[in-house]
């Protein structure tokens, strides 16, 4: 068996002496795992680093087969993720979140073409973040988790929209929140791509994705804990605020 696709690196580990095992989330062929021949080597270290643009040829015998990958490099992201502390934390929160959320060989071609735009901004620190966020709320739409912020969840009402259920991902107003206020979850207007999105505004937005991450993606995969990188990420940025 043989295919041709292009990917985003994930992840990397080293493989006997020389191969090295990589993790490629690809537009065709979905997050989908391989063994380079010489992965390890000096020569493939400057490719074979997190977040590159690769070309990719997979060969196995049986698809069910973790197959040989040749990787020839398309685009380096090294440079503009280690432009900054913010740059890096989010290319680590990306594959990592990547690695974590999408099931092996399962294709998401959607919101593989939105990580390759993501990627591309990174180093670009004053739209990053919010580029960012926009991923977040599109990876929970993709695995299932969308929220519905087009109206008010209690009283159908399309205006001040402020909340977020945290049982449903529904939209409450002001006033359909009503004694429970204190119990939902901030609904910034940039989650709702409404006017500019300060770093405050963000850091809200970011405080509900993760919720959603959390306790609704993360239970439902088997797992428990959301990979550090996010958090590190949050915090990184967060501290500019």
């Amino acid at each position: 068996m043989e295919w041709r696709d292009h990917g985003i690196l994930l992840s990397l580990r080293r493989h006997g002496e020389a191969a090295a095992i990589i993790d490629v989330f690809t537009e065709s062929h979905g997050r989908h795992a391989g063994v380079v021949p010489g992965g390890a080597s000096r020569k493939q270290a400057p490719v074979l680093q997190p977040g590159a643009q690769l070309d990719l040829i997979w060969r196995a015998r049986l698809e069910d087969h973790i197959g040989t990958y040749r990787a020839e490099p398309l685009r380096s992201r090294a440079a503009a993720a280690l432009s900054g502390r913010l740059a890096l934390a989010g290319l680590n929160a990306v594959t990592a979140l990547l690695s974590f959320a999408l099931a092996e060989r399962e294709v998401h071609g959607a919101l593989y073409r939105r990580s390759e735009q993501l990627l591309d901004l990174l180093g670009q620190d004053e739209i990053w973040p919010l580029a960012y966020l926009n991923w977040e709320m599109a990876l929970l739409e993709e695995l299932g988790f969308g929220l519905d912020l087009s109206q008010c969840a209690a009283t159908g009402v399309n205006d001040e929209l402020i909340y977020v259920s945290p049982r449903s991902g529904r939209a409450v107003s002001r006033h359909g929140a009503g004694d429970w206020a204190d119990r939902m979850l901030p609904l910034p207007p940039c989650l709702r791509g409404d006017g500019p999105a300060p770093d405050a505004e963000i850091a809200e937005g970011l405080r509900t994705t993760g919720y959603f991450l959390q306790h609704r993606l993360a239970p439902a995969l088997g797992h428990t804990p959301l990979p550090e990188a996010r958090a590190r990420f949050v915090d990184q940025f967060t501290r500019r605020i």
